[in-house]
């Protein structure tokens, strides 16, 4: 076979081996051609494209970012841009195209395979870890690594100075991040997208650890946290070239919001980009080699518009029209009955 490869929205710790795993598969197991296409989307409908082989891949299973670049964007954003895609995937005899990607690549992908008949494995790519029909995505629990670590360097320089720290970590639409950082790193409390949140109880959850003589606090808030009606100003955000609110900042205006009703000195802290920058985790090399292995897998067995994905110790293929279009939202019975149990 002649298998295609992109990697598509923002980076993510554990692209590189994704690619690793899907070429020496591809290659080592059943004597495939791997075409790797520059810059997502762009490089499919420019035509540009590098041959991967095993040696061009070696050493790469640590590196962060992704070899092949990655933007934003669609071939539909352009007239005639899916028929473009399938020409030139047919003038390269591209057999299957894997698409390593979030939410939009993947709808993107599963559109070209239901309207144009392209054949499509798609791979869960997403530190948010928001992509539904799969337990996991890989560079979650990186990115989670990364936040508890800052938030456990946090505690030593707020205790010190007996201060407030608002840490404030990705997670636009979800708050795996927030709500799995905030437990490792014993959180005072944790703010998500999924639970709007009330100043006052924020307030009353860090004067309740004062009293007890703990005078520092580390509130955790995903950057797309939003406070219910009227309890505190909504900020409001500008629009990316996509149409999205450029999120960033609400920790701004909930660390003052704390210093004005505790009386607490704050702080605040954005971890921002560093969480999805540098080197993958354990878990996440072990995750990303196994779903490269499984998607080159699929190929061979003639799966399309399909997702290589986790459930419970299994790798499995999801048809991809039962994933996009939707969200996986934080499950707020571990919020409610165990991020919130230590609240203050």
């Amino acid at each position: 076979m002649r298998i295609g490869v992109l990697t598509g929205g923002g980076d993510c710790p554990g692209l590189n081996a994704v690619l690793r795993a899907i070429v020496r598969s591809a290659i080592n197991e059943h004597g495939d051609t791997v075409v790797g296409f520059l810059d997502a989307w762009d490089g499919v409908l420019e035509k540009r494209s590098i041959e991967l082989t095993v040696q061009s891949l070696a050493g790469v299973l640590p590196r962060g970012g992704t070899i092949l670049g990655t933007r934003r964007g669609s071939p539909y954003d352009f007239v005639n841009g899916p028929q473009q895609v399938r020409e030139v995937l047919t003038e390269m005899s591209i057999d299957a195209l894997v698409v390593i990607g979030g939410n939009g690549s993947l709808t993107v992908a599963s559109r070209l395979h239901d309207e144009l008949g392209i054949n499509i494995i798609g791979v869960p790519k997403t530190i948010d870890n928001d992509v539904e029909g799969t337990d996991v995505c890989f560079g979650f629990h990186t990115a989670v690594q990364i936040a508890t670590d800052a938030i456990d360097r946090l505690h030593t320089t707020a205790e010190s100075h007996d201060r407030v720290m608002v840490v404030e970590v990705m997670g636009r639409d979800t708050g795996w991040i927030a709500t799995y950082a905030g437990i490792a790193g014993g959180a005072t409390a944790v703010l998500i997208p999924e639970h709007p949140f009330d100043i006052d109880d924020v307030a009353n959850a860090v004067k309740r650890k004062h009293s007890r003589g703990r005078y520092a606090s580390i509130v955790v808030v995903a950057e797309g946290a939003i406070p219910k009606a009227g309890t505190m100003p909504t900020p409001q955000y500008a629009l990316d070239p996509f149409g999205r609110p450029r999120l960033g900042g609400i920790s701004v205006e909930i660390a003052r919001e704390l210093f004005e009703r505790t009386g607490f000195e704050t702080r605040v802290v954005q971890i921002g980009h560093v969480q999805r920058g540098g080197t993958p985790n354990a878990f996440d090399r072990v995750l990303c080699t196994r779903l490269g292995v499984a998607a080159v897998t699929a190929a061979h067995d003639g799966v399309q518009n399909s997702m290589v994905a986790v459930r419970g110790e299994d790798i499995v293929c999801v048809p991809l029209n039962q994933v996009v279009g939707k969200t996986r939202y934080v499950d707020l019975s571990i919020y409610d009955n165990v991020a919130t149990v230590f609240f203050g």
